[in-house]
C-alpha cells in the first residue's frame, strides 16, 4: 500500500512539474530517404502508418513543404543551421557564431537538448555535442550503418569502416533492431529529463535508408500484401537521366522499415501521454529528401516509388526535393492542411524557436513559418533556390541542376547542358510538361533571378567551408 501511495505521489508532482512548464518540450522525428508518398496519410497504398497518420490528422501538415537538398549532408546541414547548403557536405559546425548557432539558441532558453542517430555532419566540434546538444547517441560521421540487426556495424561477418555508428554495439544485444534501440535512447532521455525543465529531443532514424532490412515477420506481411495488390499497367520502372524510375512500391523489405517507423513514433506518442506531456509538446516529423527510385549507369535495388512526383533522391525534380512535414501542437497549432505556403527544411528549426520561445536568428536564410500561421504574410509566392553540382549519374542518374521556384513556376538550369525546363506545379505536380518553349520571358525573368542568386551565394565564404577549416586547424598546429 505505502509503495502504491509513493507511486501515486511520483507521478501526480510529474503532472504538476509538466503541468507548471509553460515553456514547450519539443520532440523532433528525422526520418532518412522517406519519400512524401511513403506514409498512407500522403497516399501510399502499401506502406501501412497509422501512427503517424493519426498524427498527422491532429496536427498541421504541408503539401509544399522540401527539402534544402536532394542528398542527405547537404540537406541535413541546411536543416541544422538554417542555410542554404551551397557548400553540399557538412561544412564547418564549429565555425558558426553562437548568435546563430539555433541548437545554442534552445539551451540558452534553458532546454535540455538531445540527438539520437544519423547526424553525418562531422565529428569532433562538429559534432552534436560539439554543436551544443547536452547529449548524444549513435550520432557521429556514419552516413548508414552495416545492418539493422545486431551487431549493427558487422555485415556478412566483416566489419563496415565506412559505416561505423558508435554506440549501438555497446548499448544493443543479440536480436535488437537499430531503430527500436534509437528510439529507445530517445525515451530513455525523455524519461530522464528533469520535468521543470523543457526538452528539445531529435530522434534522426538510420531508416529508411539502405540497408533494407526488415524484421522478418514485418517483411512477410508486406510480401502478401504486395503480391495481392493490382498495380495495374503501371510500369515496374521507366527511363530516366543516365539510368530508370521505379514506379511501384513494390518491395516488401522497404515497407517493413516503414512500418517499424511507423510503431515506434507510437511508442513516443505513448510515452507522452503516459507521463502527462503531451498536450505541452510541439511534434515535428519530417524527412531529409526524397526516396530512393532512381538508379544510373549502375544498376541498383530501388527501395521505393515517389510517383506521381518525378524523379527521387539525388534530383532536383519534386520527387528528390519534396518532403511529408507535420508539426503538431496540442495547445497551440490548430490542425489542417497548408496547400500553399512554400516552406523548407532551414525554416524548420527557426520555426520551432520562434514557436517555443520567441526567439529570431539574423543571419541566416531560413526563417519562421509562424507569421504566415498567423495569416500576417504569404508564402506562395515566396521563390527559393537548390544548387547541386555534384551529380551522381552513376548511382542515382541525376545531372547538374541548379533551380528556382517562385509561386506555382519552377525552372531547372541544368547548367552543364544549358538546358532549361520550367514547369507549374499548380497544375502539372508530375513535371511532365515543360513550358520553356511556351512562355520566354518569364524563362529570362526566373533565370536572370536564380543566376543572381548564384552570384550571391556561390562564393568561396560559403562553399569552401572544409578546406578552409582543415587550413585553419593545420596553422593552429604549426
Amino acid at each position: 500500500m505505502k509503495k502504491i501511495i509513493f507511486l501515486s505521489l511520483v507521478f501526480c508532482l510529474g503532472s504538476l512539474f509538466a503541468y507548471a512548464q509553460k515553456t514547450p518540450n519539443i520532440l523532433f522525428i528525422h526520418t532518412d530517404d522517406l519519400g512524401y508518398h511513403d506514409l498512407s496519410f500522403t497516399g501510399s497504398e502499401i506502406y501501412q502508418t497509422p501512427y503517424i497518420d493519426a498524427l498527422a490528422k491532429n496536427s498541421l501538415t504541408f503539401e509544399n513543404a522540401y527539402s534544402s537538398y536532394p542528398r542527405c549532408t547537404p540537406s541535413r546541414y541546411g536543416l541544422i543551421t538554417g542555410t542554404y547548403p551551397v557548400n553540399e557536405d557538412h561544412g564547418h559546425l564549429a565555425g558558426i557564431a553562437p548568435e546563430q548557432n539555433l541548437v545554442r539558441q534552445f539551451v540558452d532558453a534553458g532546454y535540455q537538448t538531445s540527438y539520437v542517430g544519423k547526424w553525418h555532419l562531422g565529428g569532433k566540434e562538429n559534432a552534436p555535442k560539439g554543436f551544443g546538444f547536452h547529449h548524444s547517441f549513435a550520432a557521429g560521421t556514419a552516413g548508414g550503418i552495416g545492418s539493422r540487426f545486431y551487431p549493427f556495424n558487422v555485415k556478412k561477418g566483416k566489419s563496415n569502416k565506412d559505416k561505423y555508428v558508435e554506440d549501438v554495439e555497446a548499448a544493443g544485444k543479440e536480436g535488437d533492431y537499430v531503430s527500436d534501440l534509437l528510439t529507445d535512447q530517445t525515451i530513455n532521455f525523455i524519461k530522464a529529463n528533469d520535468p521543470k525543465k523543457p526538452f528539445f529531443a531529435m530522434l534522426a532514424f538510420y531508416a529508411v535508408h539502405t540497408p533494407l532490412e526488415a524484421k522478418p515477420e514485418d517483411e512477410a506481411r508486406n510480401k502478401k500484401q504486395i503480391a495481392a495488390y493490382d498495380y495495374g499497367a503501371t510500369p515496374a520502372y521507366i527511363p530516366e537521366g543516365t539510368g530508370r524510375r521505379k514506379m511501384r512500391q513494390d518491395n516488401a523489405a522497404y515497407a517493413g522499415m516503414v512500418e517499424n517507423v511507423d510503431e515506434n513514433v507510437g511508442r513516443l506518442l505513448k510515452l507522452l501521454e503516459e507521463l502527462g506531456i503531451a498536450d505541452n509538446t510541439i511534434i515535428v516529423f519530417s524527412s531529409d529528401h526524397g526516396g530512393l527510385s532512381n538508379d544510373g549507369e549502375r544498376v541498383r535495388k530501388l527501395a521505393t516509388a515517389n510517383y506521381p512526383l518525378r524523379a527521387g533522391k539525388g534530383h532536383l525534380y519534386e520527387g528528390g526535393i519534396r518532403v511529408p512535414l507535420i508539426l503538431h501542437w496540442k495547445k497551440k497549432i490548430k490542425p489542417g492542411v497548408d496547400q500553399d505556403n512554400i516552406i523548407l527544411g532551414m525554416d524548420v528549426l527557426p520555426t520551432l524557436l520562434d514557436l517555443a520561445t520567441g526567439k529570431k536568428v539574423d543571419g541566416i536564410d531560413g526563417e519562421s513559418y509562424i507569421p504566415v500561421k498567423k495569416k500576417k504574410e504569404s508564402w506562395e509566392e515566396r521563390t527559393v533556390f537548390w544548387h547541386s553540382r555534384k551529380a551522381r549519374p552513376h548511382s542515382t542518374g541525376d545531372s547538374k541542376c541548379s533551380v528556382i521556384r517562385s509561386g506555382d513556376y519552377k525552372l531547372l538550369h541544368f547548367f552543364k547542358e544549358d538546358k532549361i525546363e520550367l514547369y507549374n506545379l499548380k497544375e502539372d505536380a508530375s513535371e511532365e510538361n515543360n513550358l520553356a518553349a511556351e512562355h520566354p520571358e518569364l524563362v529570362k525573368k526566373l533565370l536572370k533571378q536564380l543566376k543572381d542568386w548564384k552570384k550571391e551565394y556561390l562564393v568561396p565564404e560559403k562553399m569552401e567551408m572544409k578546406r578552409r577549416a582543415r587550413e585553419a586547424a593545420k596553422a593552429a598546429k604549426g
